[in-house]
C-alpha cells in the first residue's frame, strides 16, 4: 500500500523508467512515425496512472483526516 506522496514518486519513477525502455525498443521495432507514437502513448500511461496514483493519495488523507476529525470534534 502507498501511504505517502515520496513513495508514490518513487513508484511513478519506475513506472516511468520501464515505460520509456519500452518506448525506446518500439522505436526500434516499428521504425518512423509508428514507433515515436508508440513511445508517447507509453510516457502518456506513466502521466495518467501518476496523475491517479497522487489523486488516490489525496483522497485517502482527506478522507482519513475526516474521520479523525468525527472521532475527536474537540481536536479539530
Amino acid at each position: 500500500m502507498i501511504k505517502t506522496r515520496f513513495e508514490a514518486y518513487l513508484i511513478i519513477y519506475a513506472l516511468a523508467l520501464g515505460a520509456m525502455t519500452r518506448g525506446a525498443h518500439y522505436t526500434l521495432q516499428y521504425p518512423g512515425w509508428g514507433g515515436y507514437l508508440l513511445w508517447a502513448a507509453t510516457a502518456g500511461a506513466v502521466f495518467l496512472g501518476g496523475a491517479k496514483i497522487l489523486d488516490a493519495i489525496r483522497y485517502e488523507q482527506e478522507a482519513k483526516a475526516k474521520a479523525e476529525a468525527e472521532v475527536n470534534p474537540q481536536e479539530a
